[in-house]
């Protein structure tokens, strides 16, 4: 039979045993094993950090993608807008998001071309109604752009 405290050290000495195999440890005294493993762990943590943080780094960039996947330009004259709206995605309710807008704004859409073949494009001319607030290009635009996101 052996003893109980033999029997600790060699259970104890297996586990160190592996653990020197774990963090591919070459050290023989017990301290610079555990010295050894900890480096790899840090290692580890850091490959971890450095994993995570390209995996946020390519989602960031997939939606800064899916943004540049469409523009609007919006042009001031007197008292209407001449807009185009540009987006390689197209759905459904993405030209009835866009009229929204220009009701939203209180525009009137006076002449417009629009094509859905492969991709969205929209040219219109928009004339402030009477009676409505001031509506400046830049208004135009960030209502269009926003019809875009919400539309897809």
């Amino acid at each position: 039979m052996v003893p109980p405290i033999q029997k600790r050290r060699r259970v104890a000495l297996g586990k160190l045993q592996q653990l020197r195999s774990v963090a591919n440890s070459h050290a023989q005294t017990s301290a610079s094993i555990l010295h050894d493993a900890s480096t790899y762990i840090q290692e580890l943590l850091q490959k971890i950090e450095d994993i995570v943080e390209d995996n946020d780094s390519y989602h960031k960039n997939k939606n800064e993608d899916r943004l540049t996947q469409s523009w609007v330009t919006v042009e001031a004259q007197e008292k209407s807008f001449l807009v185009r709206v540009f987006s390689k995605k197209t759905g459904p309710h993405l030209l009835v998001s866009i009229l929204s807008a220009f009701e939203d704004l209180g525009i009137d859409v006076i002449d417009a071309r629009v094509s859905c073949a492969e991709s969205f494009r929209l040219e219109a001319i928009g004339r402030e109604k009477e009676g409505t607030g001031e509506v400046d290009s830049e208004m135009v635009k960030e209502a269009m752009l926003q019809a875009v996101r919400n539309s897809s």
